[in-house]
């Protein structure tokens, strides 16, 4: 009977010590009830004690006294409750977070738009220690913390939260007052916060308190609106500028400059040069100086001159771009002088401008630029921090129409009736561009925008159904280019979840609800990711790039050789397994994975094997991959609509997790619904990006070891979601 005693109240205590949250730090214990000698005071500690209590061993005399007995019991516990669990430090957890309707029925996330709530999830699977108890849940200012800080909440009191334990969903809450938040930081995107989870209720970070923001970087921030200019910033416009005679081609020497007011008084800013294509206005792009001077930055758009071609066009744009950084001091009275910062160039281009700048990239990379006129040149490749083109051309191709390494943002509207996007020209294929791009890339589609949307100007060109309007597309355009410049340069966390979010779930406060756009965000170079399969090898459906076995049970696959249609339109013929496909010459590389599935059978999958040097995938944070529906194919056709699929991890000892993709919004984007380059509906196929969280795999007590992932699988038919589909699938990394 008294074991029985002892067993049910050290129970208690023993698991109330015990339950900490994956990767807790824990100090050293008192030693007298470490009985077991492993630096932890736990039950194993109460098991040895009964032992040594039974066996009348003195090890556990704790009073002194020569005999063991009752007084020594006591004396366990005292030590044990009074000094001897083991003391937490805090820990560092994603707590800011949305709600999901399924699972893994949070996402946690670091941006969230002005007017939106934030809410606060704690898995109990992860962190059991707070089941049962009622906390304080605090909302600070943003600031790298240390132990002993007092905890003080922006909304001027904590909020008291019970966490009840069970699951992710019924330990989400939504923060009080969250949604009024400051958001407005001027020139930056937003104002970031930090969460914590004061667990001891003593108004001090410190003990087992859990946070969201330990560091300088925010645990969440809440977003401006992107569409607008930032009003705390005046900006200047001078209409003519004219560079020098004889440093350009004669006839386009004439600029329109866009900087802050007070630029006098600031240090070095980015230059941003933009660059108008064939038939358009340098003077057209007002809206767009206007929206990024105030922001912070020089923006200057230039006569070009695109009539005899791309080559002559690079020239003016490099041109322009050289002598803005090297007269500085005499332009227009030297108010830019000093303030250039020459590491942080920015160009963008629109059609043939937007050729312009895959074609000056390359010359910069290669080294083969000499200003006109002899002139010395005082910019290289590496000064180029971001680079846009907006509806380009691709008249060079793949050896001079190259950005390189160059960080590459490509925006595109899919009612383009000039670059069309068509089967029949490789020159209107504005992806060709994008996707010879070797370091940062994004991609920018929008679903009923034309080639002059994206200026104040041109003819009504769009072709195509649910026409936005040039108004709609152009807060978009201004929304995710300034994002792109403010991710790609300053690392910008908002800007850059923007960037990679579905649109469906998360976009620009300003931008139309209804209107369509599908976002690609891939990185490359050591260190940034792990590539499980991105089809650059020998087309061998059997092995993936990385070198592990690929197999499945979805029909009509086919790997390469390149994405690029070449019967000169989309009108459907069996067999041709890369119809719609625009991202590609055939001198191009660019490959990657079509198939079908269909309701005749419930499930198919497509598995690959991870490689023994990814299995731990616990250096990175998202399991990322591209995909599009295939146009004009029966399986597409059939249903319009996002086409949705499981995704699966399984590890060494057999255990799975799988995530639907559409938990986290949208899913894989039905095609344009354009007619025309041949039979039938639909334009081109159009790629968007997913990323899943790899920690959300072991959301609700999901047993799955991710220092030991094996397989990736891809699960489609109505098990999994969409009943039908014809997709392409690329890209598939573990990513940060």
């Amino acid at each position: 009977m008294r074991n029985k005693r002892i067993s049910s109240w050290m129970g208690v205590a023993a698991v109330s010590g015990l339950m900490a949250c994956a990767g807790q730090a824990w100090a050293d214990p008192c030693s007298p009830a470490d009985l077991n000698g492993d630096g932890l005071v736990d039950f194993s500690d109460y098991l040895e004690f009964l032992t040594l209590y039974d066996a009348q061993d003195l090890r556990v005399d704790y009073t002194g006294d020569g005999m063991v007995d009752f007084t020594d019991y006591l004396e366990f516990l005292n030590l044990y409750e009074a000094g001897c669990l083991p003391a937490c430090s805090p820990l560092a957890l994603e707590l800011a977070s949305n709600p999901l309707a399924s699972y893994p029925n949070a996402e946690f996330v670091q941006a969230y738009l002005n007017g939106s709530l934030v809410s606060v999830t704690v898995d109990p699977f992860k962190c059991p220690d707070l089941t049962g108890k009622t906390t304080n849940v605090y909302i600070t200012t943003n600031r790298t913390w240390a132990l002993g800080d007092a905890l003080t909440d922006v909304r001027g009191a904590a909020q008291s939260v019970n966490w009840p334990g069970g699951s992710v969903a019924a330990n989400t809450f939504s923060l009080t007052g969250s949604s009024t938040l400051p958001f407005d930081a001027g020139e930056d995107l937003g104002i970031g916060y930090d969460l914590v989870i004061d667990e001891n209720n003593n108004g001090v970070y410190d003990g087992c308190d859990k946070i969201d923001g330990v560091t300088a970087a925010a645990g969440f921030y809440k977003v401006r609106d992107m569409t607008t200019a930032n009003a705390a910033t005046a900006v200047t416009q001078i209409n003519t500028v004219s560079i020098p005679a004889g440093r350009t081609t004669a006839g386009w020497e004439d600029e329109r400059w866009y900087y802050p007011t007070n630029i006098a008084s600031r240090g070095q800013i980015p230059l941003v040069l933009i660059s108008h294509g064939n038939g358009h206005n340098y003077t057209w792009y007002d809206f767009l100086g206007q929206h990024l001077a105030s922001y912070g930055m020089i923006v200057v758009s230039h006569e070009n001159n695109t009539g005899p071609g791309i080559a002559s066009c690079k020239i003016t744009q490099l041109d322009h771009m050289n002598t803005l950084v090297a007269l500085q001091g005499s332009l227009a009275a030297g108010i830019l002088n000093g303030h250039i910062d020459i590491n942080r160039l920015y160009t963008i281009g629109h059609s043939r401008g937007g050729d312009g700048v895959a074609a000056l990239l390359d010359d910069l990379f290669d080294g083969t630029y000499n200003p006109t006129g002899g002139f010395p040149r005082v910019i290289s490749f590496a000064n180029y921090a971001y680079s846009m083109s907006i509806a380009p051309t691709d008249f060079l191709g793949t050896t001079e129409g190259n950005p390189h390494t160059a960080a590459f943002h490509l925006i595109y509207g899919a009612a383009d009736g000039d670059v069309c996007g068509c089967a029949s020209s490789d020159i209107a294929d504005s992806f060709n561009i994008s996707e010879r791009a070797e370091q940062r890339r994004m991609v920018t589609y929008l679903q009923g925008v034309g080639h002059n949307e994206f200026n104040c100007c041109g003819f009504a060109d769009a072709t195509g159904p649910a026409l936005i309007g040039r108004p709609a597309a152009q807060a978009i355009q201004k929304a995710y280019t300034l994002a792109g410049m403010k991710y790609l340069v300053g690392g910008n966390v908002p800007s850059g979840e923007v960037l990679w979010r579905q649109y469906e779930r998360f976009r620009p406060i300003g931008s139309l609800a209804t209107a369509v756009v599908d976002s690609e965000f891939k990185e490359f170079g050591a260190g940034k990711k792990f590539v499980i399969d991105d089809f650059q090898d020998a087309d061998n459906l059997a092995v993936s790039s990385s070198g592990a076995p690929v197999a499945g049970t979805v029909v009509g696959r086919v790997e390469g050789p390149r994405f690029n249609d070449i019967n000169t339109a989309f009108t459907y013929v069996a067999g041709e397994a890369m119809n719609g496909m625009t991202r590609g010459r055939s001198s191009d590389t660019t490959d990657g994975t079509v198939f079908e599935y269909d309701s005749t059978v419930a499930s198919r999958d497509l598995t690959f094997d991870v490689a023994a040097g990814g299995q731990d995938t616990t250096p990175w944070s998202y399991l990322s991959f591209r995909s599009c529906q295939r146009t004009r194919n029966p399986l597409t056709t059939a249903l319009i609509m996002d086409q949705v699929f499981e995704v699966e991890l399984q590890d060494g000892a057999g255990n799975t997790s799988r995530i639907r993709i559409d938990a986290y919004g949208g899913g894989i984007e039905e095609v344009y619904q354009r007619t025309g380059e041949g039979t039938g509906t639909g334009w081109q196929n159009e790629f968007e990006t997913i990323r899943i969280r790899l920690s959300d795999f072991c959301a609700n007590g999901r047993t799955l070891d991710l220092t030991d992932v094996r397989k990736v699988r891809f699960l489609f038919g109505s098990s999994h979601g969409t009943n039908q589909g014809a997709l392409a699938l690329d890209d598939i990394e573990f990513s940060n």
